[in-house]
């Protein structure tokens, strides 16, 4: 494993779709973590500098999850994104996400005061 990762990254299959500016391409999320995902690249994708918006739905809900990103790496046909912004609400169900599969409190607890320590470091 890598050992600058500071966030869990649980599998987590899902459609989801990438707004830039006036673009937009769908695409799928192959990993989540408290500070971003993994997507396949979609067909056409140009980054263009500016952040991505990564919004998804859970599945068999009307609940909507977006961030704020930047791209990280683009490899392999993989975008990694990593969070720059996330509202309150997306981070909640996100949170609930990562906790059922981990499985260790203690782990989320680290990660969620990490993910708060850096991003207001941020502002």
């Amino acid at each position: 494993m890598d050992e600058r990762r500071n966030f869990s990254r649980i599998l987590f299959a899902a459609s989801a779709s990438l707004h830039q500016g006036d673009k937009q391409w769908q695409t799928t999320i192959l990993d989540l973590s408290l500070n971003g995902a993994l997507v396949e690249e979609p067909a056409g994708f140009s980054h263009a500098g500016e952040p991505i918006t990564l919004s998804f739905s859970l599945q068999g809900s009307d609940i909507e999850l977006q961030m704020e990103t930047e791209l990280v790496h683009q490899r392999n046909q993989q975008l990694g994104l990593k969070c720059n912004f996330i509202d309150v609400d997306s981070i909640s169900h996100l949170k609930r996400i990562v906790e059922l599969n981990l499985g260790d409190a203690s782990i989320l607890n680290r990660e969620l005061a990490l993910f708060i320590e850096k991003h207001n470091s941020a502002n």
